[in-house]
This record gives C-alpha cells, sequence and structure tokens, in this order.
C-alpha cells in the first residue's frame, strides 16, 4: 500500500475535527474534496477508517492504527520543514511573531525601534490571544504571559508588565478606594476569556459581581473605557499613552504579569529568528519604563 501523503493529511483532520465542515474549514476544501480524498485513502488500503454516525465521523480500529502513524509522520514533515528553514540560512526573509491583541499594538507601535537595523527583514505581526503551533510553524515567535509545558520550546524573559484601573478621559470618579470603585460600571472579559491576565482579580474587587460590559479582546476593552461608560483593568503600556485614558490609581501590584519570548529550538539558531529575538529583547529593555508604568502619574479628575 502507497497511500497519497495528501490523501494522509485529510484523513489526519477528519479524525481531529470529527465532521466534513471543519475538516473542509481547516484545509480550505471543499467538502466532496474531503470526502473523496478519505474514499481514496480507504480504497488504497482495502479497510473503512471512519464510522459515519449523524453527527460526527468515529475512526474505526483500523482508524486507530493509522492514525499514530500519520502523526509520526506529521512530526517527521514538520521537523523537515522548521530544518530546511536554515538550510542556506541568511538574515533576509519573513520572521512571524504571534502576541496578544495588545501587546501586537505595542509592537506596531514601536516597529521603527524594532525594525531598526532590520530593513532585509520581514516582519509578520499577528495578533492573538491563542497560542500558536511553532511546531506547524503558524509563527516563528511567540510572545505570552505563560510557558508551556512544551519540551521543543526555548522560552526568554522578556521583561514585566503592569496593569492600573483606568477611565475615560472625561469619566469623572470622586472615590477611587475599593467601595467607590464597587459601585461604578466596570468593563471586563466574559467568562470565556476569564483567565486573562487580572480578571480574577476584578472578580474579587467586585464580590463576584461581573462587568456590565463584557469583551474578548484587549484593543475592544480598552475602547469600551475610552467611551466613557466604564472603568477597566488595562496593562500601562496601552493605558498610559492613550489621550482618551486616565488612570485612576497606581498599579496593581498582584496583576503584574511577565512575558515571555518562545521560539521552537530547531528555528532558534536561524539568523533572521535570532536578530528579530535581540531586537524584541532590547525594545523591551529600553521601554520598561512604559510596560512597568513609571512613566505616568496618577491623574485628577
Amino acid at each position: 500500500m502507497a497511500a497519497d501523503w495528501d490523501d494522509l493529511r485529510v484523513f489526519l483532520t477528519l479524525a481531529r475535527e470529527g465532521n466534513l465542515t471543519a475538516a473542509a474549514r481547516r484545509l480550505q476544501v471543499s467538502h466532496p474534496t474531503v470526502a473523496r480524498r478519505v474514499r481514496s485513502l480507504e480504497e488504497s488500503i482495502g479497510a473503512r477508517l471512519f464510522d459515519r454516525v449523524p453527527d460526527r465521523f468515529v475512526l474505526t480500529a483500523a482508524g486507530e492504527e493509522l492514525l499514530a502513524d500519520t502523526e509520526a509522520m506529521e512530526r517527521a514533515a514538520e521537523s523537515i520543514q522548521r530544518r530546511s528553514a536554515g538550510l542556506g540560512d541568511t538574515a533576509h526573509g519573513t520572521v512571524r511573531v504571534s502576541a496578544g491583541e495588545a501587546m501586537t499594538g505595542f509592537l506596531a507601535d514601536h516597529l521603527p525601534r524594532l525594525r531598526r537595523g532590520l530593513q532585509c527583514i520581514e516582519i509578520e505581526l499577528a495578533a492573538s490571544h491563542m497560542l500558536a503551533n511553532l511546531s506547524r510553524r503558524e509563527a516563528d515567535l511567540l510572545i505570552r504571559e505563560q510557558v508551556p509545558d512544551v519540551s521543543s520550546l526555548v522560552a526568554r524573559r522578556l521583561g514585566r508588565v503592569e496593569y492600573a484601573i483606568y477611565a475615560g478621559r472625561g469619566h469623572e470618579v470622586a472615590d477611587t478606594t475599593p467601595e467607590g470603585l464597587r459601585r461604578l460600571s466596570w468593563a471586563g472579559f466574559d467568562e470565556e476569556h476569564s483567565y486573562m491576565p487580572g480578571q480574577a482579580w476584578v472578580a474579587e474587587l467586585l464580590q463576584g459581581s461581573r462587568p456590565a460590559v463584557r469583551v474578548n479582546n484587549w484593543l475592544v476593552l480598552q475602547h469600551a473605557v475610552r467611551s466613557g461608560e466604564a472603568v477597566g483593568l488595562l496593562p500601562c503600556y496601552a493605558g498610559d499613552p492613550d489621550p482618551g485614558l486616565r488612570r485612576l490609581r497606581p498599579v496593581v501590584e498582584e496583576v503584574g504579569v511577565d512575558q515571555w519570548l518562545l521560539v521552537h529550538r530547531d528555528l532558534r539558531a536561524l539568523s533572521r529568528v535570532r536578530r528579530v529575538m535581540d531586537s524584541l529583547v532590547t525594545l523591551f529593555r529600553e521601554r520598561r519604563d512604559v510596560l512597568e508604568g513609571r512613566l505616568q502619574e496618577v491623574a485628577t479628575p
């Protein structure tokens, strides 16, 4: 049996997604193409790989056996792809950096500093709070608050980000004691994103009450606070430079989080990746005062 790798990729995706719609979306092909590829693979190996139940595709025993081998093939293919990126290594090319929405905005604001001396390197900034898969080259570098327990990743601490409470410039707040803050209308993250930095602190302050305005994105939260409808907790590097916001209190010490630069160990020695890593480290060092919220005094109403 000589299975086609394209058919195996489709099989692997369908096994992971469980239905034709999700598999087709992931592969960016049509439903009939997914079904045809799976039928072709089943015919080539002479075994049924899925049981078709009403709402999903379930692996058969033969499918389970093939899945393990196909995943091993995928890991080998990904390793070849990563290593081939270093062949003929030069300081030219593209480096994709994935970070949360607010942090990506910070990087975009500092692009002149970030790209100083790197004009031969194209930089892609991907804004997402989801963890990109470095093994599959969904990104070359990640900036995150946590270091995942993945042996293939190498982590380097960039610095610390502090958070503070902000209100819109025209939003009058006379009482900034915990009791006074508790009486205000708040903006925060929805339940699905309650893991975001500071959300547990906000929940404790509000004594279990939910923020009146809930979002799923830091930049939307910043806009919501700027509107004057609610106050909210924001990273200082986003809140302090915003002329439409004013800080109500000093940084909330319990909320500050370290920022980590993550890279796959197969890519860390690649010239263009290493140079962007060095530039990021320098940027965080030079803008430490902004990241730690030490540039702005607490404003008065």
